[in-house]
């Protein structure tokens, strides 16, 4: 037999006695004690017996016990150095992991070391490997072998390190707790410790102690646990004037594909900013609370008007208690937009509903809205020169009937066309797009959205715009810009037809953003784009904020996109909408991953980049 034949190596191999030991033969009781000839021990030897030799050279055992006990992960290593430095690529900071608190370890774990003067270095872990304890080799087949028939693993054989990621040093001074940036390297053997102070940890990674509430923290899917009461961190977003403007008006995009649990959370987000204690500072001194118009193509938003049945007395205290504002919010109204032929069912709340419908004068300022598509640079001029000559002679009270008889007179054709202000092939042009927009979208049966300004905008009050019962897509997106334009061009206007719209903080909530803000080569889609970029640019000091909802982010403008300042991007499955939110790589990674309800926040105003788990009970009313 050889010593690689461990298949057939049995008992009966030795002759079907005793396996012997490695140290010697099975019955060791039949062998001569060390130090004794006759096989007694050294003590039950004669000390006066000093000519026989002793051959005991072992140590001697004393009981001790070890004084206090062990704290934290483990320490500060210097095995491969030890180095804090400007460029990241080049700090080098490790720490081993003793063999009991291994199997707690996590990549993503925030871990604080300290300093002897007190300050705590705060890091998170990067990466962790098993390296050898001993200069060895365990890629044999001997080592295989003995290991594949183990049911343990022996965490003694290895060292277990860390490498860890300086974000801040947190110190103590009279206002409280301090960040500032790392500039010191700890000392080797330093205790490591898992971050489980609530004001550290917040301190550490720069998120506010008070704010719009989106989620607690979370490591790798699992929530931090702190020893505060609640044992949660609680996530807010800056909502004061303390350190810039609130970051609801630098906007905010929700991203997450189908079954990721966006809505859920949206709903949970916008209605913090409708709680009756959160008020915005307006320019002429005065405190308003925010109003919320939500656009609203799978009719689910009204529900908010609605308290969760699913919520129980016990959740609803555990809110209550963290500041999470929940319940269903009173002062939510459903505008209908209503269009012949289709009926808005509603039946998922109980919301008020005002029908509404738009009007055609707002062409005037918008002539996109009738522009349908292809309309090129030529073009274009001419739709705005039938548009101002028709308003001219009939004022705002000009109906799309109407002027889709102005466009049939040919005297005006063969006018236009002889004096060369407009080319009869454009003028048949601009006429086809004009007659392409769909049948009672404007001038409907309902009164005008223009009328409505304070019922579309009111102080702490939730405007849902149901589009779903609309026929087409070109329905839909005709009602959502016309209404999101109306209340932008207000906002930002210096003469505004609404003083309402003008004078009360605005969040403007548009879900399915892709299919409304979808950069185009046409040239009423770049008026559209231009005029939401404005918005985005200009929001920050109009007290105008906008809330985009997506699952395909990669499809927003850009021009739009890069003014967003808060992203919550839950799981998203296609690589491109991955990239196109711009988060870390690091956490870029995770987001395939992501189970329901679970986010990652990138906020450079706000924080450091951190995942986040939402709150699995809505804080309204959700689903059937």
């Amino acid at each position: 037999m050889t010593l690689e034949d461990f298949t057939e190596f049995t008992d009966e191999d030795d002759g079907g006695g005793e396996t012997p030991s490695e140290d010697g033969p099975a019955d060791a009781s039949q062998q001569p004690r060390a130090g004794s000839a006759d096989g007694g021990s050294v003590s039950d030897a004669d000390p006066t017996a000093g000519d026989t030799p002793a051959t005991d050279d072992a140590f001697a055992a004393y009981d001790a016990d070890p004084v206090g006990s062990d704290a934290g992960l483990g320490v500060v290593s210097v095995s491969q150095g030890l180095r804090v430095a400007e460029d990241e690529d080049e700090t080098t900071l490790r720490a081993f992991v003793t063999t009991g608190n291994r199997d707690a370890v996590r990549l993503g774990k925030y871990l604080v070391v300290p300093y002897p003067d007190g300050e705590r270095l705060f890091s998170r872990i990067t990466a962790l490997e098993y390296a050898q304890e001993f200069q060895s080799d365990d890629a044999t087949e001997i080592h295989a072998r003995r290991q594949m028939r183990r049911d343990d693993f022996a965490e003694r054989d290895y060292k277990f390190m860390a490498e860890l990621e300086p974000m801040s040093v947190v110190y103590d001074d009279a206002d409280g707790l301090r960040r500032r940036m790392t500039d010191r390297v700890p000392k080797p053997g330093a205790v490591v410790e898992e971050a489980a102070d609530d004001a550290e940890i917040k301190t550490g990674l720069k998120i506010p102690e008070e704010g719009v509430f989106l989620g607690h923290l979370s490591v790798g899917g699992e929530t931090v646990r702190t020893a505060a009461e609640p044992p949660t961190v609680d996530y807010r977003i800056k909502d004061t004037y303390g350190d810039g403007d609130p970051l609801a008006f630098r906007h905010t995009l929700v991203a997450g594909g189908t079954g990721s649990g966006k809505t859920h959370a949206a709903k949970n987000v916008l209605r913090q900013y409708l709680d009756a204690d959160r008020t915005y500072r307006m320019d002429d001194g005065r405190t308003a609370r925010m109003a919320v118009v939500q656009f609203d193509p799978q009719d689910e938003y009204a529900q908010m008007h609605d308290d969760n049945p699913e919520m129980d007395p016990a959740t609803a205290r555990r809110f209550e208690r963290e500041g999470i504002a929940h319940g269903g919010h009173d002062d939510t109204v459903a505008l209908v937009p209503s269009v012949p032929n289709a009926t808005y069912p509603g039946e998922g709340h109980r919301a008020e509903r005002v029908p509404f419908t738009i009007p055609f004068s707002l062409a005037r300022d918008m002539p996109w809205l009738v522009a349908g598509s292809g309309l090129n640079e030529n073009q274009y001029p001419a739709l705005l020169t039938l548009l101002n000559r028709f308003f001219d002679d009939h004022g705002d009270a000009g109906t799309y009937r109407q002027f889709l008889s102005y466009l049939d007179d040919p005297a005006l054709k063969q006018e236009l066309h002889e004096n060369g202000r407009v080319h009869e092939a454009t003028f048949d042009a601009v006429k086809r797009r004009v007659r392409g927009v769909p049948g009672g979208v404007f001038d409907g049966d309902a009164r005008p959205i223009t009328e409505l300004d304070h019922t579309l905008v009111r102080p702490g009050g939730l405007s849902v715009v149901p589009t779903y019962h609309l026929p087409t897509s070109r329905h839909k997106e005709i009602v959502v810009l016309a209404v999101a334009a109306l209340l932008v061009d207000d906002k930002l206007s210096n003469d505004p037809d609404s003083d309402r719209i003008k004078e009360t903080p605005l969040l403007i909530g548009m879900d399915e953003a892709h299919n409304f803000l979808a950069d185009a080569d046409t040239v009423q889609a770049r008026k559209v784009i231009n005029t939401f970029t404005e918005a985005a640019k200009q929001g920050r000091k109009e007290r105008l904020g906008l809330f985009l909802i997506t699952q395909d982010p990669q499809d927003v403008a850009e021009s739009v996109f890069k003014q967003v300042n808060t992203k919550l991007v839950l799981n998203l499955g296609d690589e491109d909408a991955i990239q196109s939110v711009n988060i870390p790589s690091t956490l870029a990674g995770k987001v395939p991953y992501m189970e329901k309800g679970q986010m990652v926040v990138y906020s450079p105003d706000n924080s450091e980049p951190v995942e986040l788990i939402g709150l699995s009970t809505c804080v309204t009313r959700h689903g059937d």
